[in-house]
C-alpha cells in the first residue's frame, strides 16, 4: 500500500499543507501586484461587490497545481507523465491572464479553450484517426467514438466558462470547487492506488489556499487566470471519476448539480427572451439572491447546505452496492436530482424577483 493511497497518513497530509501554502503565498503576492498595476475590478451595475478589488489572485491556484502535478508525476511513476495536462492547464491560465490585464474577444478566449481540451484529450484523438475512414453509418466504432471525444471536449470548454459564469460573489466558486473535487477524491480513493485520487486532493488544497483572501470577505478575486483554470481542473476530476469502475459513472454531474443548473438554467432563460447570452450579466440566482438582500456568506451557505444535505448523500447512496458487484450508472438517480435542481431553482428565483420588488416599492 503506497502513502498517496492512504489518505491517514503524515505523508499524504504534508503533502496537501505544501500544495495550500504555495497557492496561499502565490496568490497573495498576485494580489500585491494587482494592487500596483491598478488591475481591480470595480463596482457597477453587473457587479455585486461595492469596493475596488484586485483580481488575477486565482494564478496562486495554477501554480499550486502545476506543481504539485510535475511533484506527483516525479515522486509517483504510476501518475504518469503531466506533460498534456499541464501544458492545457498553462493555456487556459495564460490566456485569463491576458485577460484580466486587458479584454479579449470572446471568440479568440473559446479557441483556446477548444484547443486546451484537445491538448488534454489527445490520446483519444490520436487513437482516433486509425478508425478515420469515411463511412455513412452512424453506429460505427468510428463515430461512436468521436461523438464520446466531442461530449468529453465540450464538457471541458463548458465547465471552464461556467465556473468564469459563476464567479461573482466572494467565496461562492472556491467552496463550490472544494466540494466538487474533494468529492471526485473520495470516490476516486475507492481505487486502490489510485494516484488521481491524490492528485485531485492536492488540486482541492490548492484551491482551499485561495479562500482566506476571498472569503467571508474578498480581499481578491480569482479573475478569469483562476476561475477558467478551476472550472477545468473541475471537468478533468469529473472525467477521471467516470472512468473508475468503482463507482458510479454520473457522480460528478451530480456532484456539480448546484453550479450546472444555476448557470444552464440562466442561459437558457436568457435565450428563451432573446437575450445576448455572451453579455455580462446579473441574472445568475445567487447574483439576484444578493439583489433581493442575502448577505455573500448566506448565498454561499444556501449552495452548500444543497450540496451538503441534498448532493452527498445522494452520491453516497449512488456508490453503495454489494460486496464484488459493478456500481450502477447512476443515470435515475442524476436525472432526478437535477429535475428538483431545477424546480428550486424556478422557486428561488421568483421568491428573489418578488422581494426585490418588495424591496423596490418600500424604498420609492
Amino acid at each position: 500500500m503506497y502513502w498517496y493511497s492512504e489518505p491517514w497518513s503524515l505523508r499524504y497530509w504534508l503533502w496537501l499543507a505544501a500544495c495550500f501554502t504555495l497557492s496561499a503565498v502565490v496568490a497573495w503576492a498576485a494580489m500585491t501586484y494587482a494592487r500596483r498595476r491598478a488591475l481591480l475590478d470595480l463596482p457597477g451595475r453587473r457587479r455585486s461587490h461595492t469596493a475596488p478589488t484586485p483580481r488575477g489572485a486565482g494564478i496562486g491556484i495554477v501554480v499550486a497545481a502545476l506543481a504539485s502535478m510535475l511533484a506527483l508525476a516525479a515522486m509517483v511513476p504510476a501518475a504518469g507523465s503531466p506533460v498534456r495536462l499541464c501544458a492545457a492547464l498553462a493555456l487556459i491560465a495564460a490566456i485569463g491572464w491576458i485577460d484580466d490585464h486587458r479584454p479579449l474577444p470572446a471568440l479568440m478566449r473559446l479557441v483556446v479553450h477548444v484547443l486546451a481540451a484537445a491538448i488534454f484529450l489527445q490520446p483519444l484523438l490520436a487513437a482516433l484517426f486509425p478508425q478515420a475512414i469515411a463511412t455513412p453509418r452512424l453506429d460505427t466504432p468510428f463515430w461512436q467514438s468521436a461523438g464520446i471525444i466531442a461530449l468529453l471536449g465540450f464538457a471541458c470548454v463548458w465547465s471552464v466558462n461556467l465556473h468564469n459564469f459563476m464567479d461573482g460573489i466572494d467565496g461562492l466558486l472556491a467552496m463550490q470547487a472544494i466540494f466538487v473535487l474533494a468529492a471526485m477524491a473520495a470516490l476516486c480513493q475507492r481505487h486502490a492506488l489510485n494516484p488521481h485520487a491524490m492528485q485531485i486532493a492536492l488540486w482541492t488544497a490548492a484551491v482551499a489556499g485561495f479562500v482566506p483572501l476571498n472569503f467571508p470577505r474578498a480581499r481578491a478575486f480569482m479573475g478569469d487566470v483562476g476561475s477558467g483554470s478551476v472550472g477545468f481542473l473541475v471537468a478533468v476530476a469529473v472525467i477521471w471519476q467516470n472512468s473508475s469502475p468503482y463507482t458510479a459513472a454520473c457522480s460528478g454531474i451530480v456532484a456539480a448539480s448546484a453550479f450546472v443548473t444555476d448557470a444552464s438554467c440562466t442561459l437558457l432563460s436568457r435565450l428563451l427572451r432573446g437575450r445576448r447570452w455572451y453579455r455580462a450579466h446579473r441574472e445568475h440566482l445567487y447574483q439576484w439572491m444578493t439583489r433581493a438582500g442575502l448577505s455573500h456568506a448566506r448565498v454561499v451557505a444556501w449552495y452548500m447546505g444543497w450540496n451538503l444535505v441534498v448532493v452527498a448523500p445522494v452520491l453516497y447512496w449512488m456508490n453503495q452496492r454489494p460486496f464484488g458487484a459493478p456500481p450502477k450508472s447512476g443515470a435515475g438517480v442524476a436525472l432526478g436530482l437535477y429535475v428538483l435542481a431545477v424546480v428550486l431553482w424556478i422557486c428561488g428565483k421568483r421568491w428573489c424577483l418578488n422581494r426585490f420588488e418588495s424591496k423596490r416599492h418600500a424604498t420609492a
